[in-house]
């Protein structure tokens, strides 16, 4: 394989949150990190964003942001790669939708569909989630989602929740 500079493959994107410890660091740490595997190089990646949890309320908000990169990954190395990224972090497995170190998901893996039991490729809820749509809306607004049609931006201005996603620095 080449350099960094010349990776080829996939274009992927990631979602990237936090709410333990310092958010804002875990999240630019885990940029970091990302960026530093074996074939997967970060294109650019959004701002940060303060929001507001989803699903269990009394928890502490949330640093959220979201990053293209590109991979020469399989999906499924991808999420290894991920999933040791968060254990190196210090993530564990606790209360679904609880406070974490470190979260990353994928949301999108160019074009593909994939619903299998430990990866489900879009991420099934993106569309719902205005901490994931508001950073991936300012990176990638012209993506259409595989399974709607729709792209990022009109996903983004359908959302029929109130959650907030205030833009809180890079």
């Amino acid at each position: 394989m080449g350099s960094k500079q010349n990776l080829e493959g996939k274009i992927a994107f990631i979602g990237i949150g936090a709410n333990l410890g310092d958010p804002a660091a875990n999240c630019r740490e885990a940029i970091l990190r990302i960026n530093a595997i074996d074939g997967i190089r970060i294109l650019r990646h959004s701002l940060l964003y303060k929001t507001q949890p989803v699903g269990l309320d009394s928890q502490p908000w949330f640093a959220n942001a979201a990053a293209e990169i590109r991979t020469t990954l399989s999906p499924w190395d991808l999420l290894l790669a991920l999933k040791n990224v968060e254990r190196n972090m210090g993530r564990q497995e606790s209360v679904h939708w609880g406070p974490r170190v470190i979260d990353l998901d994928i949301l999108f893996y160019g074009q593909e569909v994939i619903s299998e039991d430990k990866l489900k490729i879009p991420h099934p809820e993106l569309h719902r989630r205005r901490f994931v749509l508001a950073p991936l809306d300012e990176i990638a607004s012209y993506v259409i989602h595989p399974l709607y049609g729709i792209s990022v931006r009109g996903l983004y201005e359908r959302l029929e929740n109130d959650h907030v996603a205030e833009i809180i620095g890079d």
